[in-house]
This record gives structure tokens, C-alpha cells and sequence, in this order.
């Protein structure tokens, strides 16, 4: 059994902490987080024990951390775990900048021990189901696509949405990694991104009932919409857009279009969901996922997320925490892990990647391979 410690107590921790019972080969035994009153009021709502930073990092019973700061925190403290001998699991990103996301593998490999970062969704019933289908060649070699992730940002949901929208945020860092997971997951690598972007609004106000900070604005530093191309090593180009600044829309989340048939798939910050296939001269095919492991809505709840309508309750499948526990029984099988270190990597390289296309208004080069990345490190650097 895996013992982890869970650093980092803010929204997100909730759903890790409440999906223990559906995983059998670790367990959360301790929290920590910066502001210790936040891991105390997380200890007593799981019953689980509350402890500063430096302490969990030295306690010899806890294998492994789990590390849901900000991502501006990311590396740091996956690099203080390695330093301590510990496993690493993380919420994406991998860190904010091509250096460190290496210098956490480098250090990994030098340690022996294993770092793993969300998405996890990747392992959800939706996206295998779409990647056996692609396996079997049911839709041929793909062609192109569409990824969509279109919002109204996060300040009336996020209690602190305020690195959000600053440099390291906006809605390519922060919800990009579902998206681009999802495709080099299906897809494999990719060679070569263009984009553009802007900011919709100047300031954003704080309007998430829970927020302390209830009506104050906040100045936006970074690109809140950002559209373009991203052009696979297998040949594939898919267009994106991820935005902050759109009231409602009817785009799906993902589509994939080969030389045989179509996929549409559903929001990759989940689990479940509804895959679509057609083929030409054919009814098209849906299929449920419901029914299948880890695709039965279980999210959002009543008691973690209560005032939301009712029609909303128990409508997704969210089960964060299966790439931990994929982690763990990788470890004990001695094979690789799902959720990798160096594809998140990979991803990483996409996301600023899609930033810096904006940004300078010029086609990025991605690199496909980790000799590739140390190379691109050097000519940034």
C-alpha cells in the first residue's frame, strides 16, 4: 500500500481526498499546505492527519506526495520530494517553464524514483474507448480536427482566481493539459504549433460566492483567448481554441476526422461521457460510457459543491486519483505509469509553445523526443 502525503489543501483536493474508496493500492494519510488552518479543516473533514511541509517531507512512512499547489509551485516542491527520496504524483502542469519540468525528470532519474502528472483523465472509458477504436482503424489514418474549450473564465468559480490570470495562467496552462494530453495520447507528439492571442477583458471581478474577497477586480496579465494550429508528427493538424471570454457556445470538445469516419468525443476534464462515431453510409454509433469502470457520473456532489441547481448534481465522472493509483500498481509491477513524467513534458512544450506562437506571431517548433527538448532548453536558455 502506497502512503501519500497530499500537500496542498485548496479546491481541488477535495475530490482527490473523497475518491479514496474507490482505490485500493494507496492511501492519503497525511496534509499539509502553507496556510496550516487549510490542512487542519481538510484533516478533520477526512480524518487524516495535518502536518507542516518540512515535516511530511521528512517522514520515512510517506512514499510518495501528491502535489496540488499552484502551478508555480509545482517543481519546487516535486524537486524538495525527489531530494527526500519520495515518488512525485502532480496536478498538470508539469511546472511553468521547459527548464524546470527537466530539471524534475533529471532529477527523478538520478533518484530512481517515479514523478507522474495529470491529466489522468487519459485513463477514463471516453478516451480509451476512443483509442481502441483509433487502434483498430475504425476511422483510418487521421486527417484533422477541431479541440474546443470555450468558458467564461474562472473568477465566478474559483474562491482565489487570481493566478489564473497571471503570467503562468490563462486557459492554455491551466486547461490546455486535458486537451493536448488527450491528442498526443490518441495522436502521438506534436512537431509544430501557430496561434494567436489576446485579452477579451482588462479585469476580471471575483464573483464565486464563496470567495473572501467577493467583488474586488483583478487586473488580467495574460492572453485570455488563444486560436491556432497543431500539426502532429503522424500528419494530422487540429485547430484550437481555448478562450475565457465566451458567454455560451455549441462547439464540441473534440472531434477527430480520418479517412474513413469521425469521432466526436466529450470534455477531456473528465472521465466519462458520450463517444460519437460515424461512418460513412452508416447510422452513427454512440457510445455510453456510464456503465463502463470510472465512467459512471459521480460529480458534482451535494456536499462538496452545495447551491448549484440540482439538474447539475451527479451529471459528470470525475475520478481523480486513478493515475496515482495506476502509479502505484506500476510500481509494484515494475512497468511504466500512464500519466508520464516525460509526456507531461511533452505537453508542457506544447503549451508554451501555443503561448509563444501568440505571443511573437510565428510558427513554434515542438520537440519530439527528450534529446530533442535538452536541445531546445540550450538554444532558449
Amino acid at each position: 500500500m502506497m502512503r501519500v502525503g497530499l500537500i496542498g489543501c485548496g479546491n481541488i483536493s477535495d475530490i482527490y481526498l473523497r475518491n479514496q474508496p474507490h482505490f485500493r493500492n494507496y492511501r492519503i494519510v497525511a496534509v499539509a499546505d502553507l496556510v496550516h488552518e487549510a490542512a487542519k479543516a481538510r484533516a478533520a473533514e477526512f480524518d487524516v492527519e495535518a502536518m507542516s511541509v518540512d515535516a511530511m517531507m521528512a517522514r520515512g512512512d510517506i512514499d510518495t506526495i501528491l502535489n496540488l499547489t499552484i502551478p508555480s509551485a509545482h517543481a519546487p516542491l516535486a524537486l524538495q520530494a525527489i531530494a527526500c527520496g519520495k515518488h512525485v504524483y502532480q496536478e498538470k502542469p508539469l511546472a511553468t517553464s521547459l527548464a524546470d519540468g527537466q530539471a524534475v525528470l533529471d532529477a527523478a532519474k538520478a533518484a530512481g524514483v517515479r514523478v507522474a502528472c495529470a491529466p489522468d483523465t487519459i485513463l477514463g472509458p471516453s478516451i480509451q474507448t476512443a483509442r481502441m477504436l483509433i487502434a483498430e482503424d475504425r476511422i483510418g489514418q487521421i486527417i484533422t480536427g477541431s479541440a474546443s474549450m470555450m468558458t467564461h473564465g474562472m473568477e465566478a468559480r474559483h474562491p482565489n482566481p487570481d493566478f489564473f490570470f497571471k503570467a503562468g495562467g490563462g486557459p492554455v496552462l491551466d486547461m490546455g493539459p486535458y486537451y493536448i494530453s488527450t491528442l498526443v495520447h490518441l495522436l502521438g507528439p506534436v512537431v509544430s504549433v501557430e496561434a494567436r492571442g489576446l485579452i477579451g477583458f482588462k479585469e476580471r471581478v471575483i464573483t464565486a460566492p464563496s470567495a473572501p474577497r467577493f467583488g474586488e477586480a483583478i487586473r488580467v496579465e495574460t492572453f485570455t483567448t488563444l486560436q491556432g494550429l497543431l500539426q502532429f508528427t503522424a500528419g494530422a493538424q487540429i485547430a484550437f481554441s481555448f478562450s475565457w471570454d465566451v458567454w455560451k457556445h455549441n462547439q464540441a470538445p473534440m472531434e477527430l476526422h480520418g479517412a474513413l469516419g469521425s469521432l466526436r468525443l466529450p470534455d477531456p476534464n473528465f472521465f466519462g461521457g458520450t463517444v460519437e462515431l460515424a461512418i460513412p453510409g452508416q447510422p452513427v454509433e454512440i457510445i455510453q460510457t456510464a456503465t463502463m469502470p470510472f465512467g459512471q457520473p459521480n460529480f458534482p456532489d451535494a456536499t462538496s459543491m452545495p447551491g448549484l441547481p440540482t439538474a447539475i448534481y451527479g451529471t459528470l465522472a470525475n475520478y481523480r486519483g486513478l493515475g496515482l493509483e495506476d502509479m502505484a500498481v506500476a510500481i509494484n509491477e515494475k512497468r511504466p505509469h500512464v500519466a508520464s513524467a516525460d509526456t507531461a513534458q511533452h505537453v508542457l512544450q506544447v503549451l508554451l509553445g501555443i503561448v509563444e506562437a501568440a505571443t511573437d506571431r510565428k510558427s513554434v517548433a515542438i520537440a519530439a523526443s527528450p534529446d530533442q527538448v535538452k536541445a531546445r532548453l540550450r538554444e532558449l536558455a
